[in-house]
C-alpha cells in the first residue's frame, strides 16, 4: 500500500524536517500549478518519471521553467534512449498517478530501483516546493532537507546540470 500525505507528513516530523503545505485545485500539469495560488516560497518543481532501453527507471526533478531535452539528458547520465515511463510502471515503483509525481514518492520505492537525478539550478534554491504525493497540495521543505529526505528513503542522487531557460 503507497505512502499517504499523512504518512508523508509524518516521516518529515519524524526526520526533523520542516515543512509546510499549501492546499489547492488538483493541478496536472507545471501550467495548471503555475495557474494556482503560490503562497509558498522558493523554487517549484517539474517531475519526471524516465525509463530508459535497458530498463533503468529515473526521477528527474528541476525547476518548472527549465527546458528538458532527453536526447541531451541521456548523454549526460549514459543512459539509452530516455522515454516517459508509462503510468502503470510509475504507479507500481512510486506509488502515485501521472499529475503527482514527486520527490516525496521516493518513500513508496523501498527497494531504491528509481534513480533520483537533481537539476544543479534547483539546488541552489534555499525553498523548494513538490507535491506531497498527491496534487492538492503543495509542501515546501528546504533543499538540504529534500536531500536528507532523499537519502532517508535509501536513494543515491546526481545533481545534473540543465540548460536554464
Amino acid at each position: 500500500m503507497p505512502a499517504s500525505p499523512e504518512d508523508l507528513f509524518a516521516r518529515l516530523d519524524q526526520l526533523g524536517i520542516t515543512h509546510q503545505t499549501h492546499h489547492h485545485d488538483p493541478v496536472f500539469t507545471v501550467e495548471e500549478a503555475q495557474a494556482v495560488s503560490r503562497d509558498l516560497e522558493g523554487g517549484h518543481s517539474k517531475n519526471l518519471f524516465l525509463k530508459d532501453k535497458t530498463g533503468d527507471l529515473y526521477l528527474l526533478v528541476c525547476l518548472e521553467d527549465t527546458p528538458v531535452n532527453l536526447k541531451e539528458l541521456k548523454k549526460k547520465i549514459g543512459a539509452k534512449n530516455l522515454s516517459f515511463g508509462k503510468p502503470e510502471l510509475l504507479i507500481d515503483t512510486l506509488g502515485v498517478e501521472p499529475g503527482s509525481v514527486t520527490p516525496f514518492s521516493l518513500i513508496n520505492d523501498g527497494e531504491a530501483v528509481v534513480k533520483v537525478l537533481l537539476d544543479s539550478r534547483m539546488m541552489e534554491e534555499k525553498f523548494l516546493n513538490f507535491h506531497p504525493l498527491i496534487n492538492d497540495k503543495t509542501t515546501q521543505v528546504s533543499s538540504e532537507d529534500l536531500v536528507r529526505f532523499i537519502e532517508s528513503c535509501g536513494h543515491n542522487f546526481t545533481i545534473v546540470p540543465l540548460d536554464a531557460p
